[in-house]
């Protein structure tokens, strides 16, 4: 297979700056619901890249759970090589590959900790099996064999078997503050438009980018 001979032509209608809401948290909520409207398979999965403070990177794909004008919401294990790297460098970009539209929405910014409070009303909608595998998985540590983890998986349901299973003390969710968005729509002859929302004097500037 040669790899230079695999292309696509985008073809979609492009978008102009006149189509564009002022504010990119609302225009990301158009583009997120037409993806979810698409039928394309998991619209809120993104890619999350974070790095070490000496700048090695990591990305990995993770879910949207929430998000509003105070950011985008993801939820993991407190100990994983992302939660330590956020530690560290509380920095990180997210990128929404909506490629069956020819779209790519791209986010960065500063990063928080959600409170316990909105970790703990978010675990309880997790499907049983789910919070288990939150108390299960030493997420990022090296094991053995996959049998030790379904074997901790075991081991949970039992213990958490008369009862409400309890946020662990090691999850919870880390918040995007987003100082930078780009919109991006595949054209034809790979003239694509970009947009970037920057922030500027208490607002956005958005400007078109070069493909």
């Amino acid at each position: 297979m040669n790899l230079a001979d695999m292309r696509k032509q985008y073809s979609t209608v492009g978008v102009t700056r006149e189509e564009l809401h002022d504010n990119p948290v609302e225009q990301f909520r158009r583009w997120f619901d037409q993806a979810c409207a698409s039928g394309i398979p998991e619209p809120n999965a993104m890619s999350l890249a974070t790095a070490w403070p000496d700048g090695r990177p990591l990305l990995r794909t993770v879910l949207l759970k929430q998000y509003d004008e105070r950011g985008f919401v993801f939820f993991t294990n407190l100990e994983s090589r992302k939660a330590k790297q956020l530690a560290e460098n509380p920095r990180a970009a997210l990128l929404f590959p909506w490629v069956a539209l020819e779209r790519q929405v791209l986010i960065t910014g500063r990063v928080e900790r959600v409170s316990v409070a909105e970790a703990t009303a978010y675990f309880i909608t997790r499907p049983v099996g789910s919070q288990l595998a939150a108390w299960a998985s030493p997420q990022s540590s090296v094991i053995s064999s996959r049998q030790l983890l379904e074997m901790k998986w075991e081991e949970m349901k039992r213990k958490f078997a008369d009862g409400k299973i309890p946020l662990p003390s090691f999850w919870g969710g880390y918040r995007v503050l987003p100082e930078m968005f780009e919109f991006w729509q595949g054209r034809i002859n790979r003239l694509h438009d970009r947009f970037e929302y920057t922030r500027a004097d208490g607002g956005w500037r958005i400007e078109r980018l070069a493909p």
